[in-house]
C-alpha cells in the first residue's frame, strides 16, 4: 500500500518574504530556460555521452532518440521520439513559492482580458524564477514521453507497480508516484539537495534524510562529474553537492 511506501516528498515554504528569494549560490548568469537548453545541447553533451536520465536511451545532436534502450508506452506516442529537458526537481514545486505563480498578476492578461497564473505568469514577470528555471544543474534529458508521464510526482524508493511498464526501461509510477532506476537516485538526490543548497525560495522537507541516503548509496560517477565542470564553466556558479563528492573521489 502506498502508505507503506517511502516516499520522496517535494515541501516548498510559502512563508519566506519575497525579497528572499534571490539565489544564494545558485544560477545569477542565464534567466533563459531555452538559452539553458541550447547550452546544454551543444556545449555539454557534445562532451558526455548522449544518454536520458531515466531510460538511459541514446540521442544524436538533433536531440531525436536513436535507441530507445527498451523503453515503450502506450501515452505520448509522438514524444517518444526525442529527449526533452526533464526539471529533476520540478518547476511547479519551486514554482508555488511565487506569488505570481499562485495567484497570478494584474499584468499576466491574455487576448480575452483574463489574468492568468502558473508558470507563464512567474515567467513572465519574476527574474529569481527565470533564474531557478533556466538552473541546468537541475536539468537532464529525458524522453519526452517520459517527461510527460513523471510530471511532477513524487519520487519513491519503491512502487507497487506492475513490471515492464515501460518495457525494459526500469523505471515504475503508480498513482502519481516514480520509483526511478537504482542508476538514477544519486543524481535526483543530488539535484535535489543542489536546489535547496543554492536557493532560499526552495526546501526540501522531511524526506531530506532519503535523499541523503540515495546520494550516499549511489555515488556520483565520473561522467556526472563532467556534466558538472562542464555547466559550472558556463553557467559560472559551483554545484557544491556534487563538486565535494568529486572531489573526494578523486573525480574532479
Amino acid at each position: 500500500m502506498l502508505k507503506q511506501l517511502s516516499i520522496i516528498v517535494i515541501s516548498t515554504s510559502l512563508l519566506l518574504p519575497s525579497f528572499s528569494y534571490a539565489s544564494n549560490d545558485g544560477n545569477q548568469t542565464n534567466q533563459s530556460f531555452s538559452k539553458a537548453k541550447k547550452m546544454l545541447e551543444r556545449e555539454v553533451y557534445t562532451k558526455v555521452p548522449k544518454l536520458t536520465i531515466y531510460c538511459q536511451a541514446d540521442f544524436n545532436s538533433k536531440k531525436k532518440i536513436t535507441d530507445h534502450n527498451g523503453f515503450t508506452s502506450t501515452k505520448h506516442v509522438k514524444r517518444q521520439a526525442k529527449i526533452e529537458w526533464e526539471h529533476v526537481v520540478p518547476a511547479e514545486n519551486f514554482g508555488r513559492n511565487f506569488k505570481e505563480w499562485r495567484e497570478g498578476d494584474s499584468a499576466c492578461v491574455n487576448s480575452k482580458g483574463k489574468i492568468f497564473k502558473g508558470r507563464r505568469c512567474a515567467e513572465k514577470l519574476n527574474i529569481p524564477y527565470r533564474y531557478m528555471q533556466a538552473d541546468m544543474y537541475n536539468l537532464y534529458p529525458a524522453i519526452g514521453a517520459v517527461n510527460a508521464l513523471r510530471s511532477n510526482y513524487n519520487f519513491a524508493s519503491q512502487v507497487t507497480a506492475e513490471k515492464n511498464q515501460f518495457g525494459s526501461c526500469p523505471i515504475k509510477m503508480k498513482n502519481k508516484t516514480v520509483q526511478p532506476p537504482d542508476y538514477a537516485k544519486g543524481q535526483i538526490a543530488r539535484a535535489y539537495l543542489y536546489m535547496e543548497a543554492a536557493y532560499p525560495a526552495y526546501n526540501i522537507g522531511r524526506q531530506k534524510r532519503e535523499l541523503q541516503a540515495w546520494d550516499k548509496q549511489y555515488p556520483v560517477t565520473r561522467t556526472e562529474c563532467r556534466r558538472t565542470q562542464l555547466i559550472e564553466n558556463l553557467q559560472g556558479n559551483e554545484n557544491s553537492i556534487v563538486k565535494s563528492a568529486c572531489l573526494d573521489r578523486g573525480l574532479w
